[in-house]
């Protein structure tokens, strides 16, 4: 494996919530290089179509390559049927693709989640190609911060609103201990009128009123 390869840290946090009236994804924006923080603005958080979205934990450019790959299927899919990818579909798609690069990696962790005819799903897959769908899921350097808050505060049937506000609430805590992990959160709703990312002031106005600046 080559050295650069190597010096590349896994240090992410991302989160995937499953609510009554939708799903919401979040990450921050924080790239690593061994000790140093290489980029304040990663983008991690990826709209697959108007009813997926994905976000990313691991080397960027596996990261990058997959989310064009998956991005690409979805619009063949609508084009070839009318209709949009279900999401286990697009996990599935995903996990295949993983699977079948066993002598050389993908070192990613990702999130896919959205909204289809059988309702709200979040999926986590592993670099080995598992795909498991869950009520809430958190990847990367972080996530044990936020499996704590979300262990605490996740409540079924809540709404896309509360989990806009959960989300916030776990990145914040994992990037106040995970120094791999910060600069900023991006967040995303999708529900079966629209995929809606938030803008910054209406996330630091949530963290305000959160009192967890």
């Amino acid at each position: 494996m080559p050295e650069y390869t190597q010096e590349l840290k896994k240090g992410t946090t991302t989160v995937g919530i499953t609510c009554k009236d939708g799903v919401v994804i979040a990450t921050e924006h924080r790239a690593t290089m061994g000790t140093l923080i290489a980029h304040k603005k990663t983008q991690k958080l990826f709209k697959i179509d108007d009813n997926i979205g994905m976000t990313v934990a691991g080397l960027v450019g596996d990261a990058q390559t997959l989310a064009r790959y998956c991005k690409a299927e979805a619009e063949l899919y609508r084009l070839k049927r009318g209709s949009n990818m279900p999401i286990k579909s697009a996990a599935t798609m995903l996990a295949n693709i993983l699977n079948g690069r066993s002598y050389y990696p993908y070192w990613v962790q990702l999130i896919v989640a959205g909204v289809d005819d059988d309702g709200y799903h979040v999926y986590s897959l592993d670099a080995a190609g598992g795909s498991i769908p869950d009520d809430y899921v958190t990847t990367g350097s972080g996530s044990p911060y936020v499996y704590g808050i979300l262990e605490d505060y996740y409540k079924e049937g809540m709404s896309v609103s509360d989990g806009i506000d959960l989300a916030i609430r776990g990145l914040s805590a994992a990037m106040k201990r995970d120094s791999a992990s910060g600069n900023g959160i991006s967040v995303a709703s999708i529900t079966k009128k629209e995929f809606k990312e938030l803008d910054e002031a209406d996330v630091n106005k949530r963290i305000e009123k959160m009192k967890l600046a």
